[in-house]
Parts: C-alpha cells; sequence; structure tokens
C-alpha cells in the first residue's frame, strides 16, 4: 500500500512540474482552454484517490500530508499562470475577410498563416471571438514579419492593425523583423470574458499574421519553426493522439493533376483512397490559384486509353494565366466526391511518416484550419506533392540539380477601364522603368515572369514568392507612377497569383532514371506507357532582362531541344512512377524518376496527371496480389497492360470484382494510337494536315474544340512572327477551289492573313475566325486556275490577325 500511496504522489507531481515548467516555458501551457480542465480533471483524480487510501491507512506517519500540500501549490500556481494565456491562429478565425490562406511554407516557417493579398487595396477585415479565462491586462505578441526587410527595402508594405472590441492595438503590425517572430503588441485590458478581435488591413500589399497570443505572463513565446510544437498544442488543447483515418489501400497526398489521375483511377479499380491537399481547391498548378493552362498531349501511343481521365477534368483555358472560371475548381471537386471509393481531404497538410523498414506505415496531416491532425494509414501511399515532401520524409532516395534549375512563377493580369485610377507607389518593389520587363501582352504577365533560379526551393520558397511579387508590384508601378504612367492612366490590376507555379525542386529516384538520351533515343522500355509529347523544355533567366538584377533575375527564356515525337509520343517507363527503396511508395508528376533535363518534357500538366492514372491502375494490381509496386514489373505487367487498354471510365467496386464499362465511355482513340479526329482519307481531294507543313516554332497542338482533322490543331497565341505554310502540287490543270480548316473561337483573330501562292502568283485574303467554317469543318479562300504539277502554297500568318489564329488543315478541290 505504501509502495501504491508514493507512485500516487510521484504522479501528481510530475503532473504540478510539468506545469512548472511549462509555465517557466515562455508562452508554454500545459492546460490551454480545453487542457486546463484534463489537468484539473486528472488532479482531482489523485487527490480523491490519495484521501482515501490515507483514510484507509489511517496512520499519521504515513498520510503525505506535506508531499500533498506541495503539490496543491504547484497546481494552484501553475493554473493561475497557464490559465491566463490565449493562443488564437489566425487560419482558425470564424472569417477570413478578404484575407487570405496561405499554406505553402508550412514546412519551413510552421505554420499556415493569413495574407492580405489585395493588389494594392486593403482588404476586408478578418475577424474572430476569443474567450478568455479570466479578466485583466495581458500582454499581446502577434506572429508575423516585414515581408521586404530581407533586403533591406525602403518602406513597410504589409501594415496591419489588431482590433480588440473594435479597438486597435496602439502598435501596427508587420512593421520589424525580415524573418519570423513574435511582435510585441503592448498590452490590452480585457474587461469581459469574451472578446471579438479584427486584423485590419492597411495597405492591401500582402500583410501576413501566424498568431496571436494574450499572456499574463508577459514572456515571449518561443519562436519555433517546428510545425505544431508541443506548447502550441498544448495551448490549443489538441489531444495528444491524432484523429485515425484507416482502412486505405490508397492514401494519395497532393490533389494536382497527378494527384488527381491517381486517386480517381485507383478509385475506379476497386482501391480505398484517401486524396490529402493541403489547398482548398483541386488542380494544382492547374487550378484558379495559379493559372496554368494544362498542357501536353493525352490519348495516344502505345496506350491511347491513358489520358481519358485527364480529359474529364483538364481545363479548357485558352490563355495562361486564365480567367478563373476557366479552371472550373468545382468542376474537378465534383468528379472526385462522385467517386464512392475516395475521401477527400482540403485544406490537410502532410507533415509527418511513420517507417517500419522501408515501408511507409502512416502520414500525418493537420487540418490547416483547425490543427487537428489525423493519421493515415493504408497499404500505399502516392507522393504528387511536386516537391517530392513524403519521398524526402521518408528517407527515399532522390535528387535535385545544384545549378541550372528553373524556377518559380508567379503570373499576373491587368486590365483597362474607362476613367484613370490610381495606384500607389511602391518604393519597396522592385525599381524598375518600361525597359526592365517584357511588356505584358493582351494584359497578361505570362509564365516567363519566373525568379528563383538556383534559391533554395525549398526552404526559400517564400523568399521567392516575395521576390516574384516585388518584381509584379514594380513593373506595374512602372506603368502607372513612372516612365509607363501616361499611356496607362485607366490600367487597373486584375489578379496576381500569390501561389506560386514551381517548375522543380526533389525527384525521387525509382528503379530507371529517365534521361533526355532516352526520350531522344526513344529508347524502348517494355513498361513505356505515358506519353510525353512536349518538347524538352528547359528555363533560364533571360539575358537582357537579367542585367539590372543578376542575382536573382525574374524574367525566363525558354530553351526547347524539340527532337521529341509530339505527335505519337515517348512513352515513359511505368518503373520511374515508383521508389527504389521505400517499397510501397508511388510518385506522380514533377517529382518522378527522371534526370533535370528529362523533367523538361514531363513536367506538364496533363503528362504528369496520366503518370497518376497509371500508379492507380498499378495500386489496384498490387492489393489484388498483396504484392509490391515492382512486382507489377517483374511478374504482372501483363495484366497492367490489359488494365491500361481500358476506358478511362471502367470501374469495379472491388479490386477483385468484375470491371464494367458504363455507357458514357469516352470513344476509342485511332488505331495509331492518335486523339480522335477527322480522318483526312476520309475527305476528298487533297488534304494537307497540320503535321505536314512547315512552321515557326511559335505553334501549340491542342484537342480542346471538337471537329479539327487528323490528330489535333495548331494554334499560335501572343506572337506578331508566327507562320505556318501548306504546301501541294496541282494534281491537274482546271479550276480548284482552295479552304483552310479552323476551330472558331471567340479569342481567335477577325483578320487572319491566308496567301494562297500558285506557281508565280498570289492572292491574300483575310478570315474571321470567330466565325465558324461554312461547313463546319473548311472555309474557301477562294478558286484559282491551276496547271499540273505547279506549285501550290497556302500560309497563314499571325501578323495583323487581331488575336489567335488556328491551323488545322488545307483542303484543294476540283470545281466542276
Amino acid at each position: 500500500m505504501e509502495f501504491f500511496v508514493k507512485a500516487l504522489i510521484r504522479k501528481l507531481i510530475r503532473r504540478s512540474t510539468l506545469a512548472a515548467d511549462c509555465m517557466r516555458q515562455p508562452g508554454g501551457n500545459s492546460c490551454g482552454l480545453i487542457g486546463l480542465w484534463r489537468f484539473r480533471i486528472g488532479f482531482l483524480f489523485i487527490v480523491v484517490t490519495l484521501c482515501f487510501v490515507c483514510s484507509v491507512l489511517r496512520s499519521p506517519r504515513q498520510m503525505p500530508i506535506r508531499q500533498i500540500a506541495i503539490a496543491l501549490l504547484f497546481l494552484v500556481s501553475t493554473v493561475s499562470v497557464s490559465a491566463d494565456q490565449v493562443l488564437v491562429e489566425a487560419e482558425s478565425f470564424e472569417s477570413h475577410g478578404g484575407w487570405k490562406l496561405d499554406t505553402q511554407f508550412i514546412d519551413t516557417m510552421g505554420s499556415p498563416y493569413l495574407l492580405a493579398h489585395g493588389l494594392g487595396k486593403p482588404v476586408e477585415d478578418a475577424s474572430t471571438t476569443v474567450t478568455f479565462p479570466s479578466t485583466g491586462e495581458y500582454r499581446v505578441y502577434v506572429r508575423t514579419k516585414d515581408w521586404v526587410a530581407r533586403w533591406n527595402a525602403p518602406g513597410q508594405p504589409g501594415r496591419f492593425q489588431l482590433l480588440v472590441d473594435g479597438k486597435p492595438l496602439k502598435e501596427t503590425f508587420g512593421t520589424q523583423g525580415a524573418e519570423w517572430f513574435w511582435q510585441d503588441g503592448g498590452t490590452v485590458k480585457i474587461d469581459h470574458l469574451q472578446a471579438t478581435l479584427r486584423l485590419k488591413d492597411l495597405t492591401g500589399f500582402d500583410g501576413r499574421c501566424d498568431a496571436i497570443l494574450f499572456t499574463k505572463s508577459g514572456e515571449t513565446p518561443p519562436n519555433e519553426s517546428a510545425i505544431l510544437p508541443q506548447w502550441r498544442r498544448e495551448l490549443l488543447g489538441l489531444k495528444e493522439e491524432p484523429t485515425e483515418k484507416d482502412g486505405y489501400h490508397l492514401v494519395v497526398i497532393g490533389g494536382g493533376y497527378a494527384g488527381l489521375g491517381a486517386a480517381i483511377s485507383g478509385a475506379r479499380m476497386g482501391c480505398k483512397v484517401a486524396l490529402v491537399q493541403n489547398r482548398p481547391v483541386l488542380g494544382g498548378n492547374g487550378s484558379s490559384e495559379i493559372r496554368v493552362w494544362a498542357m501536353g498531349n493525352i490519348r495516344r501511343g502505345k496506350y491511347p486509353r491513358i489520358g481519358e481521365i485527364i480529359e474529364e477534368i483538364a481545363d479548357r483555358a485558352t490563355k495562361s494565366p486564365g480567367t478563373y472560371e476557366e479552371f472550373e475548381d468545382a468542376k474537378k471537386e465534383a468528379i472526385v466526391r462522385a467517386e464512392d471509393n475516395i475521401d477527400l481531404f482540403l485544406n490537410h497538410h502532410a507533415f509527418k511518416v511513420e517507417k517500419e523498414g522501408a515501408l511507409i506505415e502512416a502520414v500525418h496531416a493537420f487540418d490547416t484550419r483547425t490543427s487537428e491532425v489525423k493519421r493515415f494509414t493504408g497499404r500505399f501511399f502516392v507522393d504528387c506533392t511536386g516537391h517530392g515532401t513524403i519521398g524526402h520524409l521518408a528517407d527515399a532516395e532522390l535528387d535535385m540539380t545544384p545549378k541550372g534549375r528553373m524556377g518559380m512563377s508567379n503570373m499576373w493580369a491587368w486590365d483597362e477601364g474607362n476613367a484613370p485610377v490610381s495606384f500607389p507607389e511602391t518604393p519597396w518593389a522592385l525599381d524598375l522603368d518600361m525597359d526592365d520587363f517584357p511588356y505584358p501582352r493582351e494584359h497578361h504577365g505570362q509564365w516567363f515572369w519566373e525568379g528563383g533560379f538556383d534559391k533554395d526551393p525549398i526552404d526559400g520558397a517564400e523568399a521567392i514568392r516575395d521576390w516574384n511579387l516585388r518584381a509584379v508590384f514594380g513593373a506595374f508601378n512602372a506603368m502607372k507612377n513612372g516612365d509607363g504612367a501616361d499611356q496607362h492612366q485607366t490600367a487597373f490590376l486584375t489578379w496576381i497569383a500569390y501561389v506560386g507555379g514551381p517548375r522543380e525542386s526533389r525527384r525521387l529516384m525509382g528503379d530507371v532514371v529517365l534521361t533526355k538520351e532516352d526520350v531522344i533515343e526513344k529508347r524502348d522500355f517494355k513498361d513505356g506507357c505515358v506519353p510525353t509529347t512536349w518538347s524538352i523544355d528547359l528555363h533560364y533567366p533571360k539575358e537582357q532582362y537579367a542585367k539590372k538584377y543578376p542575382d536573382n533575375p525574374f524574367i525566363s527564356k525558354a530553351v526547347h531541344d524539340r527532337r521529341i515525337d509530339r505527335n505519337y509520343g515517348y512513352p515513359v517507363p511505368y518503373r520511374c512512377f515508383y521508389s527504389r527503396n521505400i517499397d510501397n511508395l508511388f510518385m506522380a508528376g514533377r517529382n518522378v524518376s527522371v534526370t533535370h533535363e528529362a523533367l523538361g518534357t514531363t513536367r506538364v500538366m496533363k503528362t504528369c496527371g496520366m503518370m497518376g492514372e497509371v500508379v492507380g491502375r498499378a495500386a489496384s494490381l498490387c492489393v489484388l496480389h498483396d504484392c509490391l509496386p515492382r512486382s507489377v514489373y517483374e511478374r504482372y505487367w501483363d495484366e497492367m497492360h490489359e488494365l491500361l487498354l481500358l476506358p478511362g471510365k471502367a470501374r469495379r467496386k472491388t479490386v477483385d470484382a468484375e470491371i464494367k464499362i458504363p455507357d458514357d465511355a469516352m470513344s476509342k482513340a485511332t488505331d495509331q494510337g492518335l486523339a480522335q479526329g477527322i480522318d483526312p482519307k476520309s475527305l476528298h481531294g487533297i488534304v494537307i494536315d497540320d503535321t505536314e507543313t512547315k512552321k515557326s516554332w511559335k505553334w501549340r497542338p491542342s484537342i480542346s474544340l471538337e471537329g479539327f482533322v487528323g490528330t489535333n490543331y495548331l494554334y499560335s497565341h501572343g506572337y506578331d512572327d508566327a507562320s505556318i505554310a501548306y504546301q501541294a502540287t496541282a494534281p491537274s490543270d482546271g479550276l480548284f477551289e482552295v479552304r483552310i480548316s479552323y476551330r472558331p473561337h471567340a479569342n481567335c483573330g477577325t483578320m487572319v492573313p491566308v496567301t494562297v501562292a500558285v506557281g508565280e502568283d498570289s492572292k491574300t485574303v483575310t478570315v474571321n475566325m470567330q466565325e465558324p467554317p461554312s461547313d463546319g469543318i473548311f472555309h474557301s479562300v477562294g478558286r484559282f486556275e491551276m496547271q499540273k504539277g505547279a506549285s501550290v502554297s497556302v500560309t497563314l500568318a499571325t501578323e495583323g490577325a487581331g488575336g489567335d489564329v488556328h491551323a488545322d488543315a488545307v483542303q484543294i478541290v476540283a470545281v466542276p
């Protein structure tokens, strides 16, 4: 019995000592508002038990009165201090107002935060109601930073106020510190147990707030960058153990095109899937937050059905950046939620991996709005984070190119009104003149607004994004207040991406590391399955704009190696899509097993999405045969081959159920494995497809608008010097009609010049490509007398077109 009593005493004192330690640790609290009651209940249980034991013993010599008194003193002193602290995470505010929830940099600064991204106009207040443990005077600390201080830039663009019950604190926040820290806000008197907090933006230029601490101790809280450190967890009253989310065959981390492809494909093949995404929307770079149009040809090559799922979710943007509506965030989410086998977890950031040997057992993710931690367990995991985050946490073998690495884009857009519009001076932005950046044609700052070359793409990501913002605001300041002011009096900003579009960071190593030479030489891998059709497109700083800021240029150029089969595509092997040393880890997206050069062709979104489709089907085989990803190649490739030939909408309820093909499955691609179009051989006369032309490099393939001839059509956007020439030979003497095929669209030009040359004679006409061709396919550009064997050339140009130019096919038919 004496042993039992002493054990209880030790437990009591340990609890009291823990509270005291937290009291001594600045900002620490062993209770918080919820944890306090857990502490009191536990303490009450021990005290009652001790009293009972002591009454049973009935021996004054054995009654531990002194020890109990000491523990009680510890309890009283600790609770009175630790209870008088309130931590408010900014992301938990009941209303974010016009502030944006920024989750991009959690891994380096430890937390999501609210960002006042107002394009130079103060945003609407964020607000919440807080319950205090007691009234009285509290010292206030706000975790924030002066986001331009790292460059010693003049001015403080991120200024904001904290209002308590409508009264602003004397201190203005966002005015100090090049790094995240707890800015002292002075003291505030709390007269009631409930108070309303408001974050009031003063500038509209990206002020940021991570958290707010009210404390009666007056000691600065610890400035940790760990994700949910213990003192925060205890102050927030979070439970010690995470919420279990188990029973999954496949846990997909990342909700861009790769993650969408993996989750939907796996679910339709009978896997129970968790899709974990740390943003509020799906699509990644192809979402309304970043607005990069989806590139890469799909539905072709050895497995022309691969890409059908991506066709369902893909945007139809006609420009990059496109409009909010074009990226159809709601459509992507609806398609995912329609799958019974998928549990979708938006706003959840994965930050921890549990391993047993070479196997991942679980991934921990926390809700970026409430801080609740969930533990996802599954048989297999897919890293679709782009940065290889899960692989990195699991100690997967990886690589990252040290020099010559591509950067991050933050695109932007502006418009013009009918009246002059002012724009604040931006002394803290980059000091730019109009000659320091390419003029944003058609009111778009496009993909080449890219910075952070060779900067740390992980730990330095926030600095890269902020530098990009300084470049954009500096450019617009030049347009509004600098040497471009006369021409831009009515101009105003409509959108700037605050979520960066990264191109390159970690790559996880698989059993095959695809190289540039593999792609160019068309090395044949048995498991080649994902067609990559983009050129080897690598980005570097553009010299003419790098002179003023050589350490961190913000305008890029694309260097293309075009020795790629753009139609059929080069089949990337399946062995690039699983880790060579983490046995149950797949990967899809730009973090797959390729070299830096090969990344130039595999990194575009539709190609990444097809990787996800392949991984989802492979995962179903792994579950069916209770095997690892490597075995799909080594033992079950014949079965995998059959799965890859199925339509994207093929489905089964479980991995061992019968596969069914619904009535709304897409039409199979052509026998050549190319996207479905009108077969040129089915048309009369001479038909020259765009694949047989001589053209400048500024033409891009597309299949977005239906009704094209052959495998795709081409378009040229935003260039004044692009041209494409179709050439033929007159088959006989006589009168012939020359027709062109194009896909009409509202963005097309109304004065597209088309020149027809027959022998030595030529004639130029203009075509309104916003209007559909007369017969739905072809539009006549004139009738011409021809002699047998005469050369015939039809040239489309962009100069003076007034918009985009589409080029599909040319038809030459005899006139009866």
